[in-house]
């Protein structure tokens, strides 16, 4: 569970949301919280430009990070991000600690490769269109994984991919499928292009002249 991810942070005593505005507005901080474990919450606070700087890294959302308060660590995933609506500044961030032995659930990317390759686009004419950029996962710490790829090489037109098409890491679980078929959520759908018409269940093209 090692991480190649070190931010350093500081313990706050101040809370509520006039303290949060000036950390923000004076001190170019971003107040925090980790929680989880058997340890208490914690409020901390990162300086602004080095959360920032991590955040440009798609890794960091998925990967277990070193949280180092005042000089004592803890590894931790970032849990949930607060952005402000209008401009590039973090207002809020929670981290959640992680241990080696307990599964922890997170949202992880969707790479969708292969699409300009793809069949039904390529030979077929038809459209790729996402119904999801991400996924919920769960695994072990170790088992984490920084994307999930979808290969859309060999999906034709009139195909829905669903989670359960997905090809999961060793030791990663999907949530939603745990709770059952109505659960299975598409990702991405191959359309006939327009003015065309999709294959059916059966192999024959549907046609509106029935």
């Amino acid at each position: 569970m090692s991480s190649d991810y070190t931010v350093s942070a500081k313990a706050r005593a101040d809370v509520g949301k006039g303290a949060s505005r000036r950390l923000r507005r004076l001190e170019s901080e971003v107040p925090a919280i980790v929680y989880g474990g058997e340890n208490a919450p914690q409020m901390i606070s990162i300086l602004h430009k080095d959360l920032l700087w991590f955040l440009e890294d798609e890794a960091f959302f998925t990967s277990v990070v070193t949280l180092d308060i005042d000089g004592k660590q803890e590894s931790v995933v970032l849990k949930d991000l607060q952005r402000h609506p209008a401009k590039l500044k973090i207002l809020h961030a929670d981290f959640l600690r992680v241990d080696a032995n307990t599964k922890i659930t997170l949202h992880v990317p969707l790479h969708f490769i292969n699409e300009d390759t793809c069949v039904g686009v390529k030979t077929q004419g038809g459209n790729i269109t996402h119904a999801a950029t991400d996924i919920e996962i769960q695994c072990l710490p170790k088992d984490l994984p920084e994307f999930i790829e979808v290969d859309m090489a060999l999906v034709e037109t009139g195909t829905t991919l669903h989670i359960s098409d997905l090809t999961l890491p060793a030791g990663v679980e999907s949530p939603a499928l745990a709770l059952g078929e109505d659960h299975d959520l598409a990702i991405a759908t191959v359309h006939a292009p327009r003015g065309g018409s999709d294959t059916g269940e059966d192999g024959e093209v549907a046609s509106d002249e029935e």
